[in-house]
């Protein structure tokens, strides 16, 4: 459930107030040559703006929704308040809204992101109530046939960010916490399962590491991005077991000439302790479905290039491999994938250097499309 996208391009005009010209007297939606782009409206934009919601992750179904996105500065004033730092930080941003897809699954959801004292600190967190229908297939992905189950309940990621220095690293202190009942459709059947943990709530405090140095938030062409991740749950901070979760990760970007992008991901996480089951890491990989193969490690490796054929239309290749072990399996004998797929952009926002596009892969386990703006990874 990790890919739900913002189709800006879809719904933007239609469901907007929109300013009747842009800044050169024109239309807002247009850039001098003619060509759609949203850079003057999207950088004024403040206040409250209704975005659409596409689902096609394949682990849930095809499904919609709508969120209310409340920009309390538009990017041009948070870029004019960024000009001291030379940094394009973000601004102020609230979010509620909900959806739901056709296997049953629904969620409704608020958060959001605010900076502090010139973006030297920073809260970003959210809260959701969801009921998803979702299917384990066994530690390391192997059971014959898949267990279809439901989680229902909260779920809660609440983060405080500081910045070290003047450096684009931060040091982040976490609060998550999941109180999911689970049942499996037929309760008879969880013992193919084998030994797994079914508890409800889990109460974790964290510790993170990041480093962002990209030139866009938005669509990257050079720079990385980083992060060591550290989390402890504990039944002395309200957790039903104990156990840990960790996290580390990189995604690099550097152009090559005036029209390509190559790019590269490394992403490896685990857990250790009393895991429940539907916590356990999963390989996220355009073309596997989410929490296909999961166990207590998983890694994941991914190349991808992005050539713009014009200076608003780009292709974009990818291809990884990931593997999934740990729990009855080493490293050597675990479940591998292996995925790739095409895709193309449009630059939509040529100021800010935001791409919007769509994805199309197949993986060893199953194939999928996926609507992306700006970056695919997270």
């Amino acid at each position: 459930m990790k890919r739900w996208h913002l189709p800006l391009v879809l719904a933007l005009s239609a469901l907007s107030p929109l300013p009747a010209q842009g800044e050169d007297g024109g239309s807002p939606f247009r850039d001098k040559a003619g060509d759609l782009d949203l850079s003057e409206w999207l950088l004024d934009r403040k206040g409250f703006l209704p975005v659409p919601v596409l689902v096609t992750e394949p682990a849930v179904g095809y499904g919609g929704g709508m969120f209310a996105l409340f920009f309390r500065q538009s990017l041009r004033e948070a870029a004019m308040e960024s000009l001291k730092s030379g940094r394009m930080d973000p601004p102020d941003i609230f979010a509620v809204g909900g959806l739901a897809t056709q296997n049953g699954t629904w969620l409704g959801a608020g958060g959001g992101m605010v900076s502090f004292d010139e973006h030297r600190y920073r809260w970003r967190g959210g809260i959701a109530r969801l009921n998803a229908n979702l299917d384990f297939f066994g530690l390391g992905g192997n059971l014959p046939a898949a267990l279809a189950y439901n989680a229902d309940g909260w779920a809660s990621i609440q983060q405080g960010m500081m910045r070290l220095g003047q450096s684009d690293a931060w040091l982040v202190a976490r609060w998550n916490y999941f109180d999911l009942k689970n049942r499996f459709d037929l309760e008879s059947d969880a013992g193919r399962a084998g030994s797994i943990v079914r508890n409800s709530r889990s109460s974790g405090l964290g510790v993170s590491l990041e480093f962002d140095s990209r030139d866009n938030i938005f669509t990257p062409s050079r720079g990385w991005k980083g992060s060591l991740d550290m989390t402890w749950y504990d039944p002395g901070w309200g957790s039903d077991t104990r156990f840990r979760t960790y996290r580390a990760y990189a995604f690099a970007y550097a152009p090559i000439g005036k029209s390509v992008v190559l790019a590269g991901r490394a992403d490896t996480r685990g857990a250790n302790g009393d895991v429940p089951f539907y916590l356990l890491p999963f390989v996220d990989l355009r073309g596997v479905p989410a929490m296909r193969l999961q166990d207590r490690r998983t890694a994941v490796i991914e190349t991808e290039a992005r050539w713009n054929v014009t200076p608003r239309w780009a292709l974009v290749g990818f291809a990884g491999a990931a593997r999934a072990w740990g729990t009855n399996t080493s490293f050597a004998e675990g479940t591998d994938s292996r995925a790739g797929g095409v895709g193309f952009r449009y630059l939509i926002a040529q100021r800010l250097g935001m791409y919007v596009g769509m994805d199309f892969a197949k993986s060893t386990q199953d194939r999928a499309f996926y609507i992306t703006v700006g970056n695919a990874w997270r």
